[in-house]
């Protein structure tokens, strides 16, 4: 049975999540808060959100972990809570929540696949952001032999819950920054599928980033790094994926 939520990782949001939730739930989506160690100010925010609605679910860690860890936690919360399929999603407000039922409509038809979303930016973006995307890009294309992720860094998807909790029992994932990315190209090496949908994506004005530059940099870099290595010990595996097109039917 199809029966989805949305998992937001927090990190002291507590001028954007309100906002963020009560768009959410315009949709009737139950939501999973992943407290990822947040200050007293966020923590009780968090904390009259979910007393207030059956619907919302709050998961606290004792201590911060990176966005990654928190948003893993959520992933198994949900499965303890039976939900199939999880949808994550910022806290800040940079993800439109009105393609909310795009993103669930493609889930429910394509059950087995991870519905990643691929932005569509007004001017708000930043311009390093925006070109800097592109090298991670290339770097996955070449990581994955493919072109079928269009975007491996948008925090905004929906994944399966069992499957995505099957993979991360065998796999390490990032932790911080690098999950987004790393996430998914493990899960294309598992042989899943990724279904890409555009969506609209703005970054608000005073908005709180808590990408570390230096650290994270690094992070990704030793990402892209074992990323690589690991694509050259499945290079056949990878290349045999691309073959497996379906035959047609001859009359």
């Amino acid at each position: 049975m199809f029966n989805p939520c949305v998992v937001i990782p927090v990190y002291n949001h507590p001028q954007t999540v309100g906002a963020v939730v009560s768009q959410i739930r315009l949709h009737n989506t139950p939501i999973i808060l992943v407290d990822d160690g947040s200050n007293a100010k966020c923590q009780l925010i968090l904390q009259q959100l979910s007393s207030n609605d059956a619907d919302i679910h709050l998961l606290r860690l004792d201590e911060n972990s990176g966005k990654g860890s928190a948003v893993q936690a959520g992933f198994y919360f949900a499965q303890k809570l039976n939900f199939s399929h999880a949808l994550q999603i910022d806290a800040d407000g940079q993800h439109d929540t009105s393609d909310i039922p795009n993103f669930l409509s493609l889930a429910q038809q394509q059950p087995t696949a991870v519905v990643s979303g691929y932005p569509k930016y007004d001017d708000s973006v930043p311009k390093a952001r925006f070109y800097g995307r592109y090298l991670t890009h290339v770097w996955v294309w070449i990581n994955t032999l493919s072109l079928a992720i269009k975007d491996s860094m948008c925090g905004y998807r929906c994944y399966p819950v069992a499957a995505i909790c099957k993979m991360l029992d065998n796999n390490t994932v990032g932790k911080h920054m690098d999950f987004d990315t790393d996430i998914i190209v493990k899960w294309y090496w598992s042989g899943g599928k990724v279904q890409n949908i555009p969506t609209k994506v703005h970054y608000p004005t005073n908005g709180v980033s808590h990408f570390r530059g230096l650290q994270d940099n690094w992070l990704i870099t030793k990402m892209h790094t074992k990323l690589f290595f690991g694509m050259l010990l499945r290079i056949p595996q990878l290349l045999l994926r691309k073959r497996r097109v379906p035959t047609r039917k001859t009359s």
